[in-house]
């Protein structure tokens, strides 16, 4: 018997909900990195963001929009917004294999910023003319078959 994805199982019902629609949900993360660390789900199961309807990738940007306001005049100076899809590590406590996007109240030396955030400077590399045309092209050429053939919503 398989277990029920906790996301699915959050979307229904949960003291920790702060907004709630037809097509997504926002509830506070647990465990949280910082105070007022928001998760927005889209209410159905999906795994990744070109899995989306229009209408639910709309309403979870339209969702993030609004609450990042509401962070950034309430709780904190600045917010990051981010959705990961990592299917390579194992779902566990941490790691949900249901989309959603983070909405996470930042401060200069915040917590994450001092355990983490301050060593990537070291992990950045110069983007190469090679890589960049080699990128460009490959993001180019998808697109262009892709637009053409209405594939892109």
């Amino acid at each position: 018997m398989s277990k029920e994805c906790v996301f699915c199982s959050q979307t229904r019902q949960s003291q920790r909900t702060v907004l709630k629609t037809s097509l997504v949900t926002a509830f506070l993360s647990n465990p949280r990195l910082m105070r007022g660390h928001l998760l927005i789900v889209p209410n159905r199961h999906v795994e990744r963001l070109d899995q989306l309807s229009p209408e639910e990738r709309h309403a979870l940007i339209d969702t993030a929009a609004s609450l990042q306001s509401i962070i950034c005049n309430q709780l904190a100076q600045g917010c990051d917004f981010r959705i990961h899809f990592r299917p390579f590590q194992k779902e566990d406590g941490i790691k949900v294999n249901h989309l959603h996007a983070h909405l996470q109240p930042r401060e200069l030396f915040d917590d994450l910023y001092q355990q983490s955030q301050k060593f990537e400077t070291s992990i950045y590399k110069p983007l190469s003319d090679h890589e960049r045309n080699r990128l460009i092209n490959l993001f180019i050429e998808f697109l262009a078959a892709n637009v053409s053939n209405n594939k892109l919503g």
